[in-house]
Parts: C-alpha cells; sequence; structure tokens
C-alpha cells in the first residue's frame, strides 16, 4: 500500500477465497487505510502470496474448523486490532468488491458528525448487471434507502469500541451475520446508517440459475437463524421472511395436495393462487416487460428455495449437526 496515502483513521479487513483479479482490484483500492488485514479461507490461486507482496497483513483461516464469513471477519478483525489497538474505525469489505475512492473520507466525516452512529455504509453496485438478471436482481437488492437502517451487509465502516463491546460477528452464522450484529449493537444504543455515497464495486459473477437457486437457499437458511436467535418481540427478525416462504413454498403446495387428497382433482384448483401471484407481481417490477415477468417468476421461484433452506436449517436443529457454508460461486 502506498504509505504517501495511508491515514491512521482506520484500517481494512478483507475477506476472500480464490477470488484471483477480484482480490487484487480490492486490495488496490484501499489505499487510504493505515493497516490492511486480508483474511483467506484455504485459496489455491496465489491469493496468499500476493496479497503478502502488496503489504496486506495476512491470516491463513484454520480450514480444520468450519468455514464461515463471520468467523473471518472477526480474525481479521482480531489481527488488526492486535497490529493497530487505537484504531478507531474498521472497513470490512468482501474480496470481490472495489471500495470506490471517495468512500472512506465521505463515510468518515459522517461518524464523526453522527457520535451515535457506529456503522455506516452507501451503495454497493454490481460491477456488470448487464451480463445476466442475477446480477441485475443483486444490484437493485444493494439499493436499499437511504438514513437509519436496521442492519448492514458485508461492507461496512465501523467504529472498532462498538464491534468490541458487543463481541463481534457470531461465527456460528453461515449466513446472516450482519443483520444478527446489527441487532446486537442497537440494543446497545448505536444507529446504523445508509447514506447516500458510493461505497463499492462488487462481482456476483452469478450467471447461472443454479448458482441464483443456492444463493436463495443461503438467504433462506438465513432467514430461519436469523429469526430462531431474534424473532421475538420487538425485534422479529426475519419473522415475516420465513412465513412468506413456508406460505409460498411448502403451505400453498401442500394444502393442494391435502384439498386432493379429500376431495379429487378440483384440489388442485388451489395452485391457480400461482399464476394470480404472477399477474399481482409482474406489474411491480422495474424494466420492459419480458424483464417483468422474468423477475416475478425469479421471485415465486425464489420462494421454493428460501423453503429448501429453512428446512435444511431445522433439520440440522433435529439432528444436531453443525451448519456448513452455502455458496454460489
Amino acid at each position: 500500500m502506498n504509505e504517501a496515502e495511508t491515514s491512521p483513521a482506520y484500517g481494512v479487513v478483507a475477506i476472500g477465497r480464490n477470488e484471483g483479479e477480484r482480490l487484487k482490484g480490492c486490495l488496490r483500492s484501499a489505499t487510504g487505510a493505515a493497516r490492511v488485514v486480508y483474511v483467506d479461507s484455504g485459496s489455491n490461486d496465489g491469493s496468499i502470496g500476493w496479497a503478502r507482496s502488496q503489504g496486506a497483513e495476512v491470516v491463513a483461516l484454520d480450514m480444520s474448523r468450519g468455514f464461515t464469513a463471520a468467523r473471518a471477519r472477526n480474525a481479521g478483525f482480531r489481527r488488526l486490532m492486535e497490529l493497530e489497538p487505537n484504531l478507531p474505525f474498521v472497513q470490512f469489505v468482501d474480496g470481490d468488491c472495489e471500495l470506490a475512492p471517495a468512500w472512506a473520507r465521505q463515510a468518515l466525516g459522517f461518524l464523526e458528525r453522527h457520535l451515535e452512529a457506529c456503522a455506516v455504509f452507501g451503495r454497493r453496485r454490481e460491477r456488470y448487471p448487464e451480463r445476466s438478471i442475477y446480477n441485475r436482481i443483486c444490484d437493485a437488492e444493494w439499493n436499499v434507502p437511504c438514513g437509519p437502517a436496521r442492519a448492514c451487509g458485508g461492507d461496512v465502516l465501523m467504529r472498532t469500541n462498538a464491534l468490541q463491546a458487543v463481541g463481534g460477528y457470531r461465527d456460528d452464522f453461515i449466513a446472516g451475520e450482519e443483520p444478527e450484529l446489527c441487532v446486537r449493537l442497537r440494543r446497545a444504543g448505536w444507529t446504523i446508517w445508509r447514506i447516500e455515497a458510493e461505497m463499492t464495486l462488487h462481482d456476483a459473477a452469478m450467471t447461472r440459475f443454479g448458482q441464483w437457486w443456492r444463493r436463495n437457499v443461503r438467504s433462506g437458511y438465513a432467514f430461519a437463524l436469523g429469526s430462531h436467535v431474534h424473532g421475538a418481540p420487538p425485534e422479529r427478525l426475519w419473522v415475516w421472511e420465513c412465513r412468506r416462504a413456508w406460505l409460498w413454498g411448502a403451505g400453498i403446495p401442500l394444502a393442494a395436495a391435502a384439498g386432493v387428497a379429500f376431495v379429487g382433482p378440483p384440489g388442485l384448483a388451489l395452485l391457480l393462487i400461482y399464476p394470480l401471484q404472477l399477474l399481482r407481481r409482474i406489474p411491480r417490477q422495474r424494466g420492459p416487460w419480458p424483464d417483468r415477468l422474468k423477475l416475478a417468476l425469479l421471485e415465486l421461484t425464489g420462494r421454493f428455495a428460501e423453503t429448501t433452506g429453512m428446512v435444511r436449517f431445522v433439520l440440522d436443529r433435529l439432528l444436531a449437526r453443525g451448519p456448513t457454508i452455502i455458496e454460489y460461486k
């Protein structure tokens, strides 16, 4: 990293595995940090050697234990605090993202002006939204409203003292670790903000239906896990999302099957609710009508993937087995 461009105000923790050129762009974009820590989770593409050659501190995660992004972020943050114990801020960034040139200055300025805020994030954009409808879905997901937020994502600038006070991320969360952390931060009296600023470019590299399906399975698992831990009032984390997935992904098909058992083929009429839902959702999508149809179909199909993830969570609980990470790349 260019020493002339460093500042003692913040450090960067980047995490990744076999990110290749994406990681190079990520670490090169962290030019203003006092220290950069890269946490590698079993790469075999030379990421570790390249990161070290660029001056980053590298933490090679012990892969004999279950890997999670939460565990990687915690390991990187611990190492950052060992090296720079007085750093007031830490920027977390995924290895498939690049930080915008002006982001750190804007985010630090916001936190310096808003002492009640412990975390701030901006606009995360997909690098190649034109390459697939799945990338475009991701790009739309990142565009949450500006102002106070219930949760952040993986790319976020945080106060180190706030993160330390709540014990960091939960290592056992294979997905949805950021919203879970934000629940505890908000309970501690902090606020989380989304500001109108370019933050990162993300490369989802999601061009196949199978990738999109696995990503939604992971979301469903996160919904079930988050609601299990923080589903009680007043938080009710992801309770509505779980109910929605159960209804569309399991409830209606089971009701139709029961209808067939009791009244025969007319029981299948319950399945007509799916095309009716499509007709309801198509006009609410954005873009040309062919895209709207695709988006509505994927939205509805996604409920079945989410239900799959939630069933997986239930089985993990019943069989007392540890969760395993669900990857889509």
